[in-house]
């Protein structure tokens, strides 16, 4: 009877033991499935990074063509979650790996100086690049992005010249509001004396979530002037 007893004793010690291992497993199993990830992939030569926070998705590449003294990036969001929420581009904070950190530049201050200061070559250079990376990117479909921009842009002016400064600048991410199911795309500019941004991480504060980015440093030959 004593061996009996200890014997069943020791059965319920050991399935109480593998009981609480399974607990412990599902635990982290659901710890870690909540925990979005980082997902990388590659469309028409750029580079993007995606993560979604309750329910808005956020993608980002770097451009390769630098204008002027800015790094750019260019930014995709989709608003997945049932309530509406307000996007700008200096919620895209840059912390370098060895700097300080850097917001992007709000909308109407790269908006003005792409209107006085860039260059034709500029100009057709950022669009062209720009283009290449939405249209080639399946994973795009604004709703109220550049597309729609650039269109309202060049309806308002009536020069060659302004034609094409008004279509680079419908290309910088303004602010605005995402209702459920909407999405936009832009580019977000970055002071930086026309150099690449460097490792670091892009970090977003959106839809009540910090989307944070690690970033890379870019290999040699990407930097266009």
């Amino acid at each position: 009877m004593n061996a009996l007893r200890t014997l069943r004793n020791a059965s319920v010690y050991h399935g109480g033991m593998e009981s609480r291992r399974w607990l412990v497993l599902a635990v982290c199993t659901f710890i870690m499935a909540g925990r979005a990830q980082v997902i990388e992939f590659e469309s028409a030569g750029l580079k993007y990074k995606t993560l979604t926070h309750n329910g808005v998705t956020i993608m980002f590449a770097p451009l390769p063509t630098h204008i002027r003294d800015y790094a750019i990036l260019q930014v995709a969001i989709s608003n997945g979650s049932p309530v509406s929420w307000s996007i700008r581009p200096e919620d895209f904070r840059f912390e370098r790996q060895d700097g300080p950190a850097t917001n992007a530049l709000p909308a109407r201050t790269v908006v003005n100086t792409l209107m006085e200061k860039a260059g034709r070559g500029d100009v057709i250079k950022l669009i062209s690049t720009y283009e290449a990376g939405l249209y080639g990117n399946t994973q795009v479909r604004s709703t109220n992005g550049y597309e729609s921009r650039r269109q309202n842009a060049l309806a308002e002016v009536g020069s060659t010249k302004l034609k094409a400064a008004a279509a680079a600048s419908a290309i910088a991410l303004v602010a605005t509001k995402l209702a459920p199911g909407q999405s936009t795309d832009g580019a977000v500019f970055y002071p930086n004396q026309g150099k690449p941004l460097g490792a670091g991480h892009l970090v977003v504060n959106a839809a009540g979530e910090m989307f944070d980015f690690p970033v890379e440093v870019e290999p040699h030959g990407t930097h266009a002037n």
